[in-house]
């Protein structure tokens, strides 16, 4: 550090061309920093899909689940392994610790899956999580004039969206489909011995196109392609039909058994604020600019503003750059409180900017090495920026107060000797100084999970400009202290503060048994204020934007959901709070992407000034009476969009048992106690309700004396409940959808015996070859670690998760009688919680360890780190009592800022021992006169740094811009704790520091 700075002083043109440099990268790196919400993480879990077709829920979970489930066993490091089957679908989600190989267990779960020899027509699909994956736009569309706005979408629109940089997916939902329904003559066919199945076949096999060999010319080799074509609608109404029982010389053709016609089907209806339109959802890659994508997806539906408007449901670029303003907004006045600080203490205009020098360099250059790292802005990376602004000037104001100082006094004027003394003469403190609060962040490696994923990115942009500030008070500082205090008028007398501080530090030296009561005192009183404070991972931000959904009967058909959904928007409608509202019916579910016939979704944007938890209670209660009257056993919730990190603020009730109806009876129950409950919101219960089913078993040796396979009858009853899909054909020039069905359909039980069978004896009616009865039976199975259970969850009002957790248990478990078998177990939010506190709390131990392990190293002696560390008994009082004031909870923002309170706070007692050292050492003061001149002349830079620091986080702890709450409990925590640690440690230093040395001390006394 000696080399730098004697090179600075030599090469000061060169210093300044570099820093231009760097300025010029600094902002080159920050403006391509790519902006998101969150630091991309992806989550250490994989979603499994699968799709069997018509298969019920029992089915699903026999055939499918459990066999996967049992695969998945073998998986190395599985954290747990949760799944559910319901009708056609089961969805099993694996988690794994954050350290896994993704992409390596990726491809071990698709080797497993390929080796659980899964049923025949078994479709899978994995999918991973992070925080890029959800979708960063929803954009509802209205066609203008005549303009046929689908077509318009399929052939330009979307083609022009996806050739955008960045686009991962596009869905749109509300499309109409072209179908072609083919409606079979039950009885005709029956005549012709045709089953549905056949058909479908025969159709399908119309659409050849095969390579068959070539033929050899004297000069050429031409291959020969034979093909088979239907290419109208007209062509395969008069499509002809072989079968076994018409004679060859009978044609039978299509026509003659069927009704063909064309339409038009919704699969799903989407609507904004009442008016039909097409709802687009456009998801980005995992590493593309939020901002960036979706400015330029604007932009392209801009260009086609005369023939479609839009109205934008969610934007989540805009919602970054309002984070990002916010907290740009923050820093800046931050920066300025900061630079106001140092003017108030120095009352010099060019001592001040001299010192906020190190403002916009350290951050520009912060900004080079997180560019190079492919870190975003987001608000971790902003929220570093802005805690650090009050520190990366704490090394440039030492220098510059102590050149200043120095200067006054000297009688010579500016030198360059002077500038380098001076530097030198801090150069220890400060290095030692920066690297104590460079240190502590190493600890957050023992932090695992989301949390320290999630607070690497703030970590690493505090690290890069508190090294760089260091660079800076060493090189450009004195350079730019060189030519601006050529002319200074001389110091003035001792001060009146240092003169009261002298006598105060004389006293407390006279009095180390006070001094030393009240601290123990202090410290232990401040732990009383943290029961009052509540326990929480993250506090919970209020959202205006609510997701809500209605899910009907199962059996419900669109158009009824459809009816309900109507009545429900227009209550909406009538409500003030209410901005606008996003609906889809039979689209997505939020929970398990399941598309459903019977369920309607809704993003529901408030106004600004509404209270969300009352007016969710007053919107839950105006659905229910509509559902009530309209469908009544309708499933309906509200509750705020969650945005950001996992809040944790959640309990999870988990039941076990063998015995399904003892285990809904038993969930039922729990819901039942814990939706009475103030202190919960968002209660849900996954096991769902029974429904009616028909079960057709077959009988073995009668199957086999007609000759009948299980796959047979499974076809002929499937032809008769369910309309076959033949597949996507292109007739007419357009691409449609072909579906064949019978004209009358069973219905009923009876009608099921009755279906007729094609055997060797001829028809035989399924009753004949199986018993068919009607069940009632589960919706879903769902399974946690491959055992049966039910969970009700529920979400914490209030900032105490611990307490309402425990309080939630005791209760359920003595005063809620559970059926017989039914196991209870709790957990949730709470235990996650607990473990990353304990997680933190080891990384202060390890953060104190290595600041002793940088002191001893600094200072050489293994008595002065442990004065230095006793700084830290002030930080709980200060930190506690302005979280206590600001009616802020613990949380893991809390956490984080006691983290870098250990190396903030040391900062102060450093620059003060160090003095105390250099009176020792080099001019041979006794302990007690080396004590009070350290402390009188080092007043003003502690007392500068301290004051700097908390003032450029005032405008962070008074915020209450959404999204940057992150923050706001750490500064206050850090405000509070420098408060109270930089006042009381100008006292408890020198105390502490006499009674490690108090043998010397005395004998100096003594003399």
């Amino acid at each position: 550090m000696n080399f730098l700075i004697r090179f600075s002083l030599k090469n000061a043109v060169a210093v300044f061309i570099i820093s231009v440099l760097l300025v010029l990268g600094g902002l080159y790196s920050f403006s391509s920093l790519k902006m998101e919400l969150l630091p991309n993480i992806e989550f250490p879990q994989l979603s499994i899909e699968v799709v069997y077709p018509g298969a019920s829920p029992q089915d699903i979970n026999e055939q499918v689940t459990s066999k996967l489930e049992e695969k998945f066993k073998s998986l190395e490091g599985m954290k747990k392994m949760q799944s559910s089957s319901f009708e056609s679908i089961a969805i099993i989600n694996l988690e794994f610790p954050f350290h896994a190989d993704m992409d390596e267990v990726e491809r071990q779960v698709d080797v497993l899956i390929k080796d659980a020899k899964l049923p025949d027509h078994v479709q899978t699909k994995i999918n991973r999580f992070s925080t890029g994956s959800s979708p960063i736009l929803n954009i509802s569309l209205f066609a203008k004039k005549d303009v046929d706005l689908q077509k318009l979408l399929e052939q330009d629109v979307i083609p022009e969206i996806n050739k955008i940089n960045g686009v991962n997916s596009i869905s749109v939902g509300g499309m109409k489909d072209d179908v072609v329904q083919i409606t079979i003559d039950k009885q005709k066919a029956l005549q012709a011995g045709l089953s549905l199945s056949q058909i479908k076949d025969q159709i399908n096999e119309k659409f050849l196109s095969l390579p068959a060999g070539s033929v050899n010319t004297d000069t050429l080799q031409i291959p020969v392609r034979v093909q088979e074509k239907l290419e109208t609608v007209e062509a395969l109404r008069n499509m002809p039909l072989m079968s076994s029982l018409t004679p060859t010389s009978q044609v039978v053709k299509l026509k003659d058994i069927a009704q063909i016609e064309t339409r038009t089907e919704q699969p799903e209806i989407t609507r904004y604020n009442l008016k039909d339109c097409l709802s687009m959802a456009i998801t980005k890659k995992q590493d593309a600019n939020t901002v960036e994508v979706a400015d330029k997806v604007i932009k392209v539906l801009d260009t086609h503003k005369d023939e479609f408007d839009y109205a934008i449901g969610f934007d989540t670029g805009e919602a970054i750059k309002k984070s990002v303003e916010s907290l740009i907004r923050e820093g800046l006045l931050g920066a300025l409180f900061a630079s106001i600080a140092v003017l108030v203490f120095l009352r010099n205009v060019r001592a001040t900017v001299i010192a906020i020098v190190s403002i916009p360099l350290s951050l520009l250059v912060a900004s080079i090495f997180l560019h190079q790292l492919d870190i975003s802005l987001n608000v971790m990376t902003l929220g570093g920026m802005a805690v650090a602004v009050g520190r990366v000037v704490d090394d440039s104001i030492v220098v510059i107060e102590n050149i200043f100082r120095r200067v006054r006094k000297s009688k010579h004027g500016m030198t360059d000797e002077l500038v380098q003394d001076s530097t030198k003469e801090i150069l220890k403190a400060i290095t030692s100084s920066t690297i104590t609060t460079v240190v502590v962040f190493l600890p957050l490696g023992f932090v695992g999970g989301i949390t320290g994923e999630f607070f690497l990115p703030f970590a690493l942009t505090i690290v890069f400009s508190l090294l760089m500030s260091l660079l800076v008070a060493v090189t450009i500082v004195p350079i730019l202290a060189k030519f601006s205090f050529k002319k200074v008028p001389p110091e003035e007398k001792e001060g009146a503060l240092q003169r009261v501080y002298g006598r105060v530090i004389a006293w407390a030296l006279n009095h180390k048994a006070v001094i030393l009561l009240i601290s123990v005192m202090l410290l232990v009183s401040s732990f009383v204020l943290v029961p009052k404070l509540g326990f929480v991972f993250l506090p919970n931000e209020e959202q205006k934007t609510l997701v809500a959904s209605i899910e009907l009967p199962s059996s419900t058909s669109l158009e009824k959901t459809n009816d309900v959904s109507l009545k429900i928007e227009k209550m909406f409608d009538n409500q003030k709070e209410i901005k606008e509202v996003t609906t889809g019916v039979g689209s997505r579910d939020f929970r398990t992407g399941l598309k459903r016939e019977n369920q309607a979704n809704y993003f529901i944007s408030l106004k600004e000034g509404v209270n969300v938890a009352s007016f969710i209670k007053k919107l839950e209660k105006n659905m229910q009476t509509i559902v009530g009257k309209e469908a009544p056993g309708t499933k309906l919730g509200v509750q705020e969009l969650q945005v950001g990190p996992p809040s944790n603020n959640n309990i999870n009730i988990d039941l076990h048992s063998n015995d399904l109806a003892s285990l809904q009876k038993a969930a039922k129950q729990v819901e039942e106690y814990l939706k009475k409950r103030k202190d919960l919101k968002y209660v849900t219960n996954n096991f769902a309700d029974k429904q009616k089913q028909i079960i057709v078993d077959i009988d073995p040796e009668k199957a086999a004396a007609y000759g009948v396979s299980s796959f047979q009858i499974l076809g002929t009853i499937a032809d008769e409940t369910k309309p076959v899909d033949v597949g996507t054909l292109a007739l007419d020039g357009v691409e449609r959808t072909v579906q064949l069905a019978y004209d009358k359909r069973v219905d009923a039980v009876e009608g099921l015996k009755n279906t007729l069978i094609f055997t060797k004896r001829g028809l035989v009616p399924v009753s004949k070859l199986a018993t068919v009865k009607e069940v009632e039976t589960y919706t879903s199975i769902q399974k946690l670690d491959g055992k049966v259970f039910a969970r009700v969850s529920g979400q914490i009002v209030g900032d105490n998760i611990q307490k309402v957790t425990e309080d939630v248990i005791e209760k359920l478990e003595n005063d809620v009688d559970l059926p017989k078998g039914v196991s209870l177990e709790g957990g949730g939010g709470s235990d996650d919680t607990v473990e990353t506190f304990q997680q933190l709390g080891l990384a202060m131990v390890v953060a104190i360890g290595l600041v002793y392990v940088t002191m001893l190293i600094t200072f050489g002696k293994a008595r002065i780190p442990f004065v230095i560390l006793s700084s830290l008994i002030f930080v709980p009082s200060g930190s506690l009592l302005g979280l206590y004031a600001a009616n802020e909870p613990m949380s893991v923002s809390v956490m984080i800022g006691l983290l870098m309170l250990i190396g903030i706070v040391t900062t102060n007692a450093i620059v003060l021992v160090d003095r105390i050292g250099q009176n020792r050492e080099q001019k041979g003061m006794t302990i007690r006169d080396a004590l009070i001149e350290a402390g009188k002349t080092r007043l003003r830079p502690i007392l500068m740094t301290a004051f700097a620091t908390v003032v450029a986080l005032i405008p962070l702890a008074l915020t209450k811009t959404s999204g940057t709450l992150i923050s706001k409990g750490l500064a206050i925590t850090v405000i509070g704790g420098l408060t109270s640690s930089t006042l009381l440690t100008l006292i408890i230093i020198p105390v502490m520091y006499e009674l490690f040395f108090i043998r010397q001390a005395k004998a100096e006394r003594n003399e």
